[in-house]
């Protein structure tokens, strides 16, 4: 790995059915982010993909070869593999127009599905590994591939709606709906030549269950293996048990289901979170965990050789603990991060996670690690909206889109000032993507509780976003809203940051993506031109990248300019100024110059991009 700034999304690695010891898994590579294999015998790596951009999709098939979303500056591109041990590249299929990933799945003899998005449908292609494809089924708006049997006769579809079970040849078999309480996951056929059943999850009024679906028998709801919050999980290697993972009020649990003798076992993990976990061919189990104060680590419970990801240096600055703060539709659970031996309240800045179903985590983060140590409080507030505290929780909206989310931003900050833990003269905000949105929003709607900003590729006009993002966010949008901008203009408006970008005091700095298809650079030029027009103290950095760059610079370059702006802001003579100073000045605009800067300080550690919008 290289000696400077890493970038990488800690996952697990990709196992190889029917040889555990091969691998696949994406780590950093001069900056960037590229898939290797891994020989578990031999504990060696190679690096299997080398693009200007970088590579975030791999994987790997039960005849270990690798594969990987080749894709261009726009997200856009074709599938392709060669054999573990290096060889030719070869498309996965043939015929396939490029597209944007919509799930890969491999058979256990080699037929391969391939679904692509085009902007308005996806399409579903099938064929022989490195062969000529059909088209299969074409589905209208965002449509996910989930899986396909270990024979290669069906194959499962997740949409917004329903998920739908097809044949290879494009034959609809059964049609699941999510029904009148919640939504239905599909997470993929349990493995075993002469397997098929499909595991589900159901969202429930109050919570969470596991359910499946086999030919001839239909969907099955296992009652006996409900939770109160969000879980996720996968088939384990014998395909008769399920390891599930539940998220919970900031931490995660592992719990092993047994389908046949209907039982619920609990799989011990350290006080933390495991951001993946699944169980390998022999019984070997392979999870990922990580806390605040410990960047992630991947353990296998036999001794299996896995890759080591980057380290850093200990010990960690800071000390961190759980804040509930009392609100409307109950407790506003936050993380709290304090620099070590605070002399009395100190400058905070809150954090505001993505999604909005998402949330924080008593995890590593390489941007909290940056600020505790540059000495701010960090705050990490998982408002209402957020995952890992149940249905109800992510359903309240009472306040409207955004604004709901900046209510419980506020909430908390009067709780820690008054609890004499952080300054209220200052107070700044940081976020990426939707968390970029909020900190938008909450400058412009309660302008008197914030010293600073720093919003990282958000949405800046909810309206115009919805016209040029994504068909799954634009679905997402008519969920949260209700209906289109068309519809219900009036709901668009009033949760759109540029409506308030007027009444905008503190100074913001912007980092937007030219290429960014969730939350697109048009709408964010309008909110900059709405800032000059009002006088409104800002910066704006300009990155040659899409929403989900994968080059470490863009992240070093974020990085550095946001800790920077706010220790001017909040603690530097700038905060001894009358706040926000009104200027004709236009905001002064940077574009790429020091993309390909690498870390100077251990302040400065990973920093991985913030989960994205939708």
């Amino acid at each position: 790995m290289s000696g400077g700034y890493q970038v990488y999304r800690a996952a697990l690695p990709e196992v190889c059915a029917a040889d555990p010891a091969r691998m696949v898994f994406t780590a950093d590579a001069g900056g960037r982010c590229e898939v290797f294999a891994w020989d578990a015998a031999a504990g060696r790596a190679r690096q299997v993909t080398r693009r200007a951009r970088g590579t975030l999709h791999g994987a790997v098939d039960r005849d270990a070869h690798v594969w990987w979303f080749d894709e261009d500056a726009h997200g856009a591109g074709c599938w392709r593999f060669q054999p573990f041990t290096g060889g030719p590249d070869r498309p996965g299929l043939t015929d396939v127009p490029p597209g944007l990933p919509r799930g890969l799945a491999v058979s256990d003899h080699g037929t391969v599905a391939v679904a692509a998005g085009d902007g308005r449908a996806t399409t579903v292609h099938v064929g022989p590994r490195g062969g000529r494809a059909r088209t299969v089924a074409r589905l209208p708006g965002h449509v996910t591939l989930t899986g396909i049997t270990p024979g290669g006769r069906l194959l499962a579809l997740a949409g917004a709606d329903a998920v739908t079970v097809l044949t290879c040849d494009g034959v609809v078999r059964a049609v699941l709906p999510g029904g009148d309480t919640g939504r239905l996951w599909s997470l993929g056929f349990a493995p075993g030549p002469d397997r098929e059943e499909l595991l589900l999850i159901r969202e429930r009024e109050d919570g969470y269950v596991l359910a499946s679906w086999r030919p001839g028998s239909g969907p099955t709801t296992h009652d006996w293996c409900a939770f109160d919050t969000e879980i996720t999980a996968r088939w384990d290697a014998d395909g008769r048990s399920v390891l599930v993972r539940q998220d919970r009020h900031g931490r995660s649990t592992l719990h092993r289901a047994d389908l046949t003798a209907r039982t619920l076992s609990p799989v011990p993990t350290p006080p933390g979170t495991v951001l993946d976990a699944a169980t390998r061919p022999g019984g070997d189990l392979h999870y990922l965990w990580t806390a605040a104060g410990r960047p992630p680590r991947l353990y296998s419970t036999r001794g299996t050789a896995l890759p080591e990801l980057p380290a850093l240096p200990e010990p960690f600055p800071g000390t961190h603990r759980d804040v509930w703060t009392p609100g409307p539709d109950g407790p506003v659970h936050s993380l709290l991060s304090l620099p070590d031996a605070p002399r009395g309240p100190v400058p905070a800045v809150f954090l505001v996670h993505g999604g909005p179903a998402d949330h924080d985590r008593d995890a590593y983060d390489g941007v909290v690690h940056s600020l505790v140590a540059s000495g701010f409080a960090v705050v990490r507030v998982n408002y209402r909206g957020s995952t890992g505290y149940g249905p109800r929780w992510r359903r309240a909206f009472r306040d409207g889109v955004g604004l709901t989310q900046v209510a419980d931003l506020a909430s908390v900050r009067a709780d820690l000032v008054a609890r004499r833990l952080i300054r209220a003269d200052a107070v700044g905000l940081w976020g990426t993507s939707w968390g970029g949105y909020l900190v938008l929003l909450a400058l412009g709607t309660r302008p008197g509780l914030w010293q600073a900003g720093v919003a990282v590729k958000p949405v800046a006009d909810c309206a115009a976003a919805y016209r040029t993002t994504t068909p799954a966010l634009r679905a997402l949008d008519e969920r949260l809203f209700g209906g289109t901008p068309d519809e219900v203009p009036e709901r668009y408006a009033c949760s759109s940051p540029i409506h308030y970008a007027a009444a905008v005091r503190a100074p913001l700095l912007v980092a937007a993506a030219t290429h960014d298809a969730k939350c697109p650079p048009g709408q964010i030029r309008a909110y900059l031109a709405a800032l000059r027009a009002a006088g409104v103290r800002h910066a704006a950095l300009w990155l040659d990248s899409g929403h989900d760059g994968y080059d470490g610079g863009d992240h070093v370059t974020v990085l550095r300019r946001g800790v920077v702006f706010l220790d001017r802001e909040l603690r530097g003579p700038a905060h001894h100024r009358p706040q926000t100073p009104r200027s004709a000045r236009s905001g002064e605009h940077h574009t790429a110059e020091h993309l390909t800067e690498r870390r100077r300080s251990r302040a400065e550690g990973h920093h991985p991009q913030r989960p994205a919008r939708g």
